[in-house]
């Protein structure tokens, strides 16, 4: 419920942005994959103007690949929200490390995490609001975007998730399609990292924990996910943009 008690107002986040993106090669061999460009605009940049829309006011992003060159990149940009950088120079952390590294920055109140590539086209509603409109502390350890398999621009691979009429998660059974995708958006609980590994370790550890306690939830994204993980995906993503432009997006 929306109350007194339980505002719907979530306003830290995570950015990983600290990884090696070797599918994006040969470009990532002198650009962080954050900072390659689609349609105009800095990868890291379309995640970070998402954030700000959606009401967030500080952003950790961390660094560890071509590190120099986010952290400058990122000290010129305009406009909110706050970074403040997490430095990983020393170890690549992993997605889940990587957050624990840096929980002191996000506090003790759930926080959203972006992937530093999350791209999409926003339907009638931008899908920040609607996923912490969504989010329910009682019901979720942690409430994942999610972009319908089928539809995914750029994306070929069987898909993550299938989802009940209650938005709970289960991970797809081997050899099985799944309908869903994860986005690269989510709503976690700090508390979920009390208990886990020193160093490096993937989110996925949390994710299957929540999944098999059955507090994964997802939120079906309002639009169309482009999935930018290779060189080639870049001029597919521009293009859809560019249609999009010319034709709204029919939900």
């Amino acid at each position: 419920m929306n109350d007194a008690t339980n505002p719907k107002k979530i306003t830290r986040a995570f950015v990983l942005a600290a990884g090696l993106g070797k599918r994006m090669r040969p470009i990532t061999a002198t650009v962080p994959k954050p900072l390659v460009e689609v349609a105009g605009k800095a990868l890291i940049d379309h995640a970070l103007d998402r954030a700000a829309e959606g009401g967030i006011e500080t952003a950790i992003v961390n660094v560890h690949w071509l590190a120099d060159l986010m952290e400058g990149h990122l000290s010129h940009r305009v406009g909110g929200p706050a970074i403040v950088i997490s430095d990983e120079r020393a170890a690549l952390l992993e997605t889940g490390g990587g957050i624990r590294k840096a929980l002191h920055h996000l506090g003790s109140e759930p926080f959203v995490v972006f992937n530093s590539d999350s791209f999409w086209l926003e339907g009638p509603r931008p899908n920040l609001p609607r996923l912490i409109e969504a989010w329910n502390p009682q019901t979720m350890d942690i409430l994942l975007l999610v972009a319908p398999t089928a539809t995914s621009l750029g994306y070929e691979g069987a898909g993550d998730f299938d989802m009940d009429a209650d938005g709970r998660l289960a991970w797809r059974g081997e050899r099985e399609v799944a309908p869903f995708i994860y986005a690269g958006v989510a709503i976690l609980k700090p508390e979920l990292f009390a208990d886990t590994p020193e160093g490096s370790f993937s989110l996925t550890l949390l994710f299957d924990r929540a999944a098999k306690s059955g507090s994964l939830h997802g939120l079906r994204l309002d639009g169309q996910w482009l999935h930018v993980g290779t060189p080639g995906a870049i001029e597919a993503a521009e293009a859809r943009v560019r249609q999009s432009a010319q034709v709204p997006l029919v939900p």
